[in-house]
């Protein structure tokens, strides 16, 4: 049977901004979505694997990475415009997409089964190279609602002007998931720095030096299953609850895991939890019904890629 693994990713709490070159006048703003009946801020997948690709290329690995970051011409550049799933990391995990415009008028070959009727111009058609990325990952949504804060600002131009902008900022956490089938890569240990690296992310969406937001795990939920679905995207909840002193304290819980586990939709024995929401209520309740269920992540992911060694049996392929 085939093995798939899911996961579920919260970050720590922070402030959240966005320097994509976007805005409004003079505010940079933060994407939105609608999100459970309020507005939330959102970070695009395309941030995420962005994120995860630079880890590849700057972590002392040796992993080889098509698309290269160059940082003195701040773009990407390609190593091999032919793409190499054998030979590069993110071909192989996260697939690829060049299209090319025909060079001539009448180029492309024609596809019609019956011949154009007389006098009638046939579009010239592009050539299309593509992989369908085998991580998938969806989009990052903060567990608070956007409460529209922004910070003004001001930057001394030349002969004495000021010029006056504003950002918008979200103080809050992130959470999103990822699945991957191991069997579809051509090399299934790349399995292995996938969850090294997602449990290592830095500079994710927004990357001038102003702004820092930390989207390392806090907590985490892996799932490595034969089940196809995933069954546990967005399934941590935050809530402010008030204390004696009248402060408010962020309560982080899982109760759509917890029901699922109830209901036996999911094995507990699948399930690896680890992070803040090990030291929670809900953190106590899932290692009660048989999950996985440690305080640091990286000591959990160590665990887990063990598992994954022994049932992939990829120590015996080396």
């Amino acid at each position: 049977m085939t093995f798939h693994l899911f996961g579920n990713i919260l970050t720590s709490y922070g402030m959240a901004a966005n320097n994509r070159g976007e805005n409004e006048g003079n505010i940079t703003t933060l994407q939105k979505i609608q999100w459970k009946n309020d507005i939330h801020t959102t970070v695009s997948a395309e941030a995420i694997r962005w994120a995860l690709r630079y880890y590849w290329q700057t972590v002392e690995d040796n992993y080889e990475v098509n698309r290269y970051w160059h940082e003195q011409k701040n773009n990407h550049v390609w190593r091999d415009e032919n793409f190499n799933g054998d030979r590069f990391i993110d071909d192989d995990v996260l697939g690829y997409m060049k299209a090319e415009a025909a060079k001539t008028e009448g180029e492309a070959e024609n596809t019609q089964k019956s011949a154009p009727a007389k006098g009638t111009r046939t579009r010239a058609k592009g050539t299309t190279t593509a992989k369908r990325g085998v991580l998938e990952v969806t989009r990052a949504v903060s567990t608070l609602p956007y409460s529209g804060d922004i910070t003004f600002n001001a930057k001394s131009g030349v002969k004495s002007s000021t010029s006056l902008y504003g950002t918008e900022v979200h103080a809050t956490r992130y959470q999103y998931g990822f699945a991957l089938t191991p069997h579809l890569l051509k090399d299934r240990s790349r399995i292995m720095p996938v969850l090294d690296g997602l449990i290592a992310l830095g500079q994710v969406g927004g990357n001038q030096a102003r702004f820092l937001y930390d989207f390392a795990p806090n907590s985490i939920i892996l799932r490595w299953t034969h089940d196809f679905a995933p069954r546990i995207l967005y399934c941590f909840e935050e809530t402010v609850q008030g204390n004696l002193s009248g402060d408010e304290d962020p309560v982080i819980s899982v109760p759509q895991l917890i029901r699922l586990l109830k209901n036996e939709d999911i094995d507990p024995q699948e399930l690896w939890v680890a992070g803040e929401i090990a030291d929670t209520p809900d953190g106590e309740r899932l290692q009660a019904q048989g999950v996985n269920v440690l305080g640091g992540i990286k000591k959990l992911v160590a665990q887990l890629k063990q598992r994954i060694d022994l049932d992939l049996k990829l120590s015996q392929e080396q």
